[in-house]
């Protein structure tokens, strides 16, 4: 186990937002469009509420997981494999997972002090920003191909290999632990729950963006229509997570849950896009497609969705605000 470097005393936090006494928390829903032209459809949930299905809420404080999927387990050294053979080019590809690590970002207060980890740091553009909010920042990640290209291109932070399910650091070590588009490739959702709660210190707050299920429904069912195999990639729900976090221990603050929507030109470069981010993962082998395959699937696209000539493909997020007391 690597020791983190002395923490600092935990950063000033915003205050979480409370209901008036004798009124609901309310539930917001919309669309919008964002600087980076990517639409984004916004589920907002306040603290003091669960997410008892996927888009619905209990305001009884209690969390109800849905029924645990078949899908096979991904294996974490494929998912390592992928992210480093996309290292070299990730960051010129991946335009929306910046958009949603932008946002993550944002959700952090504009100064942190003291000791912040961020998970699945890939490439470290983010760990970066993280010391440009006064953080002594160091990043995390599983695939060594993309902590080469994060110690490339950055000298500030420390960079470390090693899992979400075991991390590398001693108890209590950081004021802030960040992640953002990582912890759904994780193989436990549990385990990194409990990781995240032992190396934060008490009152250090986790800002944690995590791509869920109903992520890539466009191509899920274009490929039902196309009669194509499903390629699915598992991802947990936003009730797994609460769940999850509960268990640990973890105050829930804050789950937004947004809808981002990318867009392609053609069948050809949405499926680079997917695999080029190392997001191909399914956990079993997959056989290829053939060209009268993607002709099917390209039609079949075009037909559900029906937006021109440009192909959407949804990413969605839950925005998680949890605190260590």
């Amino acid at each position: 186990m690597m020791p983190a470097i002395p923490a600092e005393k935990s950063p000033v936090l915003a205050e979480p937002l409370k209901a008036p006494e004798g009124k609901a928390l309310s539930t917001t829903a919309g669309v919008h469009l964002n600087n980076e032209g990517a639409f984004v459809a916004d589920m907002s949930f306040d603290a003091g509420v669960a997410v008892q299905a996927e888009g619905s809420v209990n305001a009884k404080g209690t969390f109800k997981a849905e029924e645990a999927s078949t899908t096979p387990a991904i294996n974490e050294q494929n998912v390592a494999h992928r992210f480093s053979k996309a290292a070299a080019k990730y960051n010129s590809i991946a335009s929306i997972q910046r958009v949603i690590a932008e946002q993550a970002l944002a959700n952090l207060p504009k100064a942190l002090q003291g000791e912040a980890l961020d998970i699945g740091c890939g490439t470290g553009i983010h760990t970066q920003a993280l010391v440009k909010k006064s953080a002594t920042a160091t990043g995390v990640d599983i695939a060594k191909g993309m902590l080469a290209q994060a110690r490339k291109m950055y000298s500030d932070p420390i960079f470390v290999q090693g899992s979400a399910v075991d991390l590398p650091f001693v108890d209590s070590a950081f004021s802030t632990v960040f992640s953002s588009m990582a912890l759904q490739w994780v193989s436990d959702t549990h385990l990194v729950a409990n990781e995240i709660a032992r190396v934060l210190k008490r009152g250090g707050v986790a800002e944690l963006a995590i791509m869920v299920a109903g992520s890539f429904n466009e191509l899920r069912t274009a490929r039902k229509v196309a009669q194509l195999p499903q390629a699915d990639t598992f991802m947990p729900t936003t009730s797994h997570w609460l769940n999850g976090f509960k268990q640990s221990g973890l105050d829930l603050q804050r789950v937004i849950t947004k809808d981002y929507i990318d867009s392609h030109s053609d069948i050809m470069a949405l499926l680079h896009s997917v695999k080029g981010v190392g997001a191909g993962e399914t956990g079993q082998k997959q056989p290829p497609l053939t060209r009268r395959d993607i002709k099917k699937l390209a039609m079949a696209y075009s037909n559900i969705t029906g937006v021109g000539s440009k192909l959407p493909l949804t990413y969605r997020v839950s925005h998680f605000r949890l605190e260590k007391r």
